[in-house]
C-alpha cells in the first residue's frame, strides 16, 4: 500500500512539477524510475519487475503521453527486475542505483527507436540522453533515500548456495 502511494505521488510530482520546470537540454529527472528502483532494491526480482511494469503502465496512459502504450512499462519492468535481482544477490546499493539511473534512459531510447518513436533522433542521443542521465544521478540520492526510509523494511531473505539465509545488512 505504501509502495502504491509512493508511486502515485512520484507520478503526480513528475507531471505537475518536474515536467513543467524550465530545465536546460529538454530533459529532467525521472522520479517514477527512481521510486521503482528504491522499492525494488528490497524485494525480489519478480516483485521489482511487477512494480516496474504496473508503474510504467500507469505512466504510459497518464497524460501527456506521446508514446505507444507499454513502452515505458517495458523499460520500468526491466529496471525493476534488475534492481530486485541486485538486491537478492546482496550487491551494494549505490552502484545499483547509479546503473539504473544511467541505464534506464538509454534503454528507453533504444526501445523508442525500435518502436519507431519520432522523438528519437541523433540530437536526442547527443544532448537529451546525457542530460537525462545527469538529472537522474542528481535526483537519485534524495529520492531513493526517501523511499527506503519511508518503506522502513529490511532486505528480503537472500538465497545463497541453494538455501535461504538471513541478510546481515
Amino acid at each position: 500500500m505504501i509502495v502504491a502511494g509512493l508511486l502515485l505521488a512520484a507520478m503526480f510530482l513528475q507531471v505537475i512539477v518536474v515536467n513543467r520546470l524550465p530545465l536546460p537540454w529538454e530533459a529532467g529527472p525521472d522520479l517514477v524510475l527512481l521510486v521503482v528502483v528504491g522499492c525494488a532494491l528490497f524485494r525480489t526480482a519478480v516483485q521489482g519487475a511487477v512494480i516496474g511494469f504496473l508503474a510504467g503502465l500507469v505512466v504510459d496512459v497518464m497524460p501527456p503521453s506521446a508514446h505507444p502504450v507499454g513502452q515505458y512499462a517495458l523499460v520500468l519492468c526491466a529496471v525493476g527486475f534488475a534492481a530486485g535481482r541486485a538486491g537478492e544477490r546482496g550487491l551494494p546499493q549505490v552502484p545499483v542505483v547509479i546503473g539504473c539511473a544511467v541505464g534506464a534512459p538509454l534503454l528507453a531510447l533504444c526501445v523508442g527507436a525500435l518502436l519507431g518513436d519520432p522523438r528519437v533522433s541523433l540530437s536526442s542521443l547527443a544532448v537529451t540522453l546525457p542530460a537525462a542521465m545527469a538529472y537522474n544521478l542528481v535526483a537519485a540520492p534524495v529520492v531513493v533515500w526517501t523511499v527506503v526510509r519511508l518503506l522502513g523494511e529490511r532486505p528480503v531473505r537472500r538465497r545463497r548456495l541453494g538455501f535461504a539465509v538471513r541478510s546481515r545488512t
